[in-house]
């Protein structure tokens, strides 16, 4: 039976008051740490007092490559904790990869959750939280890029990206222009830091200040949901029982075709059926 464990550990965001104590105790229990950047991992350990294991470096050009050695070290009995640069591990940082290697071979996968900028913008957004989903970042450029706006643009539940702020401008742009200006939107800017901000207004006025306001620091954009389409009018779905009776439906076909395509209750659209004057 397998005896590795790799440790998915989230680390601070921007205050290192916000690593955990189990955090500290696993990174302190790891015989190897992956990790995005040596450099900054080697910062965290020395701020939490931890002595530093041995560090191997997983980024996103490497990650696939790295998830075999990974597997190996598991393979032996030893726990690999995962850490990136900033947040949790796998969520727009690696770790994904790792994670499906690890568990494919039968390790444990264990996470210590903790510090989320996700999270932490989407509470203070003043938007609604019960339903929501997470882009992450945009694609910069293309056909790719254009689909996922209309897809934020059409999406119901609040919706979380990721910014660089030198893209910032465009992006408030972008987004204006695929949801309008009137959709609700916050913006929140350095998390857990001593500038942290959480600004909230409208779309055109996200474009505006984003054009005006030279950004810095890491921002997440929190955007409310697209409003539910009215419901069709009487006159919308008797010209729809019209028009499948004029192609040859009966009655109870033509009821349940418009039910379907107009998402409305059986009851209304057969009470207009019926109603409807023979022809």
């Amino acid at each position: 039976m397998p005896g590795g464990r790799l440790v998915l550990v989230a680390t601070p965001i921007g205050n290192l008051g916000d690593l955990s104590p189990r955090a500290v105790a696993e990174l302190a229990g790891a015989d190897v740490i992956a990790c995005e950047d040596t450099r900054r991992t080697r910062a965290l350990l020395t701020a939490a007092g931890v002595p530093a294991p041995r560090l191997l470096a997983v980024h996103d050009a490497n990650e696939a490559d790295r998830a075999g050695q990974i597997v190996a070290i598991l393979d032996a009995g030893s726990t690999v904790v995962v850490v990136s640069d900033a947040g949790t591990p796998a969520v727009s940082d690696p770790g994904h990869r790792l994670v499906t290697a690890a568990a494919a071979a039968g390790h444990a996968v264990v996470v210590v959750p903790g510090p989320s900028a996700v999270l932490a913008a989407l509470v203070a957004s003043a938007l609604p939280t019960d339903r929501f989903v997470f882009e992450g970042f945009l694609p910069r450029t293309g056909r790719e890029r254009s689909r996922r706006l209309a897809a934020v643009a059409a999406e119901p539940r609040t919706t979380v990206l990721y910014e660089a702020p030198h893209r910032l401008a465009r992006t408030a742009a972008d987004l204006a222009a695929a949801c309008g200006d009137d959709r609700p939107v916050a913006l929140a800017r350095e998390l857990t830091k001593v500038h942290e901000e959480v600004w909230r207004g409208t779309m055109g006025a996200l474009r505006d200040r984003a054009a005006a306001v030279a950004p810095r620091g890491e921002h997440v954009l929190v955007v409310g949901g697209a409003a539910a389409a009215p419901p069709p009018a009487d006159d919308e779905i008797e010209a729809a029982l019209t028009a499948r009776l004029g192609a040859g439906d009966d009655r109870r076909m033509a009821v349940a075709a418009v039910t379907e395509a107009m998402g409305v209750p059986r009851r209304r659209v057969y009470a207009l059926a019926i109603a409807l004057p023979r022809t």
